[in-house]
């Protein structure tokens, strides 16, 4: 067993540096735990992330906090879970009060008008990278298209039902592969949208990011959007384009962008309740699943119900890029919409650079 200690020194250590989402998280988490201390075996870890790619919610959250148990056991897990998400909620916390507050200065607004005009491109390139590795396991690149293609349509025309779209698409591909499950179905279509207060709303949106959302951390964005702006009108589209920015710039997983739309909701209670609903799922996965990893990557359903999800949320990702660039108002800004393109998809400029360049020019070009 590893010492708690090290546990909060070395996962916190992640969370205070790790820019650049997922893939950098991973990274990291291997760095650590097998390649400088030996803690877990290559094996292991590879088929860890592999087990969390198939399960909902944050998978880079979910390694922390598996690796942490790993190591260390249930508290270790508590512990190293918490050390790695917490840098970035005080980061983007302190963030969204300067961008939320009162009356920012013009040189704040040009960096959220800047960096945000740049979040459709982001969403273009999340989608893109996952498409490839999907399409190639794909037991149908028939139906893989007709998921992608209903994610896609659902983001902008169904907003805060896309979740259930994605569940659809999960359960028709489990029925396809499986047809003897057909008696588990009705409960995995019971989520819908719950109606009551502010903080009914924000738990259930939480509830969402953390347990229904497929597709790594840029699926959030959708679930998140219909619910905040157009449901709800928590936040406009342009302050919801800042909250997805600060979410990409912050170190830690993305899926704090919640805790800036529960900010903006009612304020620092808000933020902190959507960002502890979100993460709770991931905690409960590693600690009731994670001695049963194998036998869950090795499970035919939970394999056929990602081929019908996954897709949905690759198309849901993309057709989040519409709906954020309807938030664009000013001609540059879709110019800087169409620099962070060319930087990202063609140039292969990272996200971090991509935003920071683009949050620049908004200084510069902000009325």
């Amino acid at each position: 067993m590893v010492p708690l200690t090290d546990v909060v020194r070395s996962w916190g250590r992640i969370g205070v540096l790790g820019f650049g989402g997922p893939p950098a998280h991973i990274r990291m988490l291997r760095e650590l735990t097998v390649e400088r201390r030996g803690w877990i075996s290559p094996e292991e870890f590879e088929d860890a992330v592999a087990t969390c790619n198939l399960l909902p919610g944050p998978s880079s959250t979910q390694m922390a906090i598996y690796t942490a148990w790993r190591v260390a056991g249930a508290r270790g897990a508590l512990v190293g879970g918490t050390a790695f998400i917490l840098p970035g909620l005080v980061v983007i916390l302190a963030l969204a009060a300067i961008f939320l507050d009162g009356e920012p200065p013009r040189w704040v607004l040009g960096l959220g008008a800047g960096a945000g005009a740049a979040v459709p491109g982001v969403a273009v390139s999340a989608g893109w990278s996952l498409a490839p590795s999907s399409w190639a396991r794909a037991a149908s690149h028939r139906r893989w298209v007709l998921y992608l293609v209903a994610g896609l349509v659902a983001t902008p025309l169904v907003g805060a039902w896309v979740v259930a779209v994605l569940l659809a698409c999960g359960v028709l591909e489990l029925l396809v592969q499986h047809p003897r499950v057909l008696a588990v179905v009705p409960p995995l279509l019971a989520p819908a949208a719950v109606g009551g207060g502010t903080l009914a709303g924000l738990m259930w949106l939480g509830f969402k990011v953390g347990a229904l959302s497929y597709g790594g951390g840029f699926v959030v964005i959708p679930l998140m959007q219909a619910d905040a702006v157009d449901r709800h009108h928590w936040m406009s589209g342009a302050d919801f384009l800042n909250a997805v920015a600060l979410g990409q710039i912050t170190p830690g997983p993305v899926t704090h962008t919640i805790a800036v739309v529960g900010y903006a909701a009612a304020g620092l209670g808000g933020a902190l309740l959507a960002d502890a609903v979100a993460f709770v799922p991931s905690y409960l996965f590693v600690l009731v699943g994670g001695r049963h990893f194998d036998r869950i990557r090795a499970s035919p359903p939970a394999r056929a119900v990602l081929d019908g999800a996954g897709p949905a949320a690759i198309g849901a990702i993309l057709g989040s890029a519409i709906t954020l660039a309807r938030a664009l108002s000013e001609p540059w800004q879709f110019a800087v919409l169409a620099g962070a393109l060319v930087l990202i998809l063609v140039l292969r400029r990272g996200v971090v650079t991509t935003l920071l360049l683009a949050a620049a020019v908004g200084v510069f070009c902000y009325r």
